[in-house]
């Protein structure tokens, strides 16, 4: 888990070697097959895969007061741990506004759920040359439909 200045250092060490930045952001609480699924499909559209992850104390203001349910230092570890994963930066603003304009990736990448207009940072990525896409998630793997699932005392082999 790096500071934004310590991420745009190692950002701009890669990036004058030639490697294309990809940056996505999220919560990542209670990661799970969709996470890892879809950041490799992220990490393949770069060379580099620098994720933002909401502080604490950001998930509680967007999320409510019993999120996060794993600390961000542990879900910075998890992310950290994948193979397809390069850095990963904990932000305490409730957009990613700022953290995309320190690290100014070549590829901005959200899920599915969010329509590319509606990305944040999309006009700062693509007024430098870059792209903002989202890519397909797959129907059901959510954290969301996780804690339903949890919530109702369902296995996760019950139909």
């Amino acid at each position: 888990m790096k500071t934004n200045e310590s991420a745009a250092t190692r950002v701009a060490s890669w990036r004058s070697a030639g490697e294309r930045i990809v940056f996505t952001n999220g919560v990542f609480d209670l990661l799970h097959r969709g996470h890892v699924e879809y950041l490799q499909q992220a990490a393949a559209l770069g060379d580099r895969l620098v994720i933002g992850i909401n502080s604490d104390a950001t998930v509680r203001r967007l999320k409510g007061a019993e999120r996060p349910l794993t600390p961000q230092s542990e879900r910075a570890e998890l992310l950290q741990a994948l193979a397809c994963v390069d850095l990963v930066v904990v932000f305490d603003q409730d957009t990613p506004e700022r953290l995309i304009q320190e690290i100014a990736p070549d590829v901005l990448v959200k899920g599915g759920d969010w329509a590319v207009e509606r990305i944040v940072g999309k006009e700062f990525v693509e007024a430098r040359g870059g792209q903002v896409l989202n890519v397909p998630l797959r129907q059901g793997l959510s954290t969301t439909a996780l804690l339903e699932r949890v919530r109702a005392g369902r296995s996760a082999l019950d139909p």
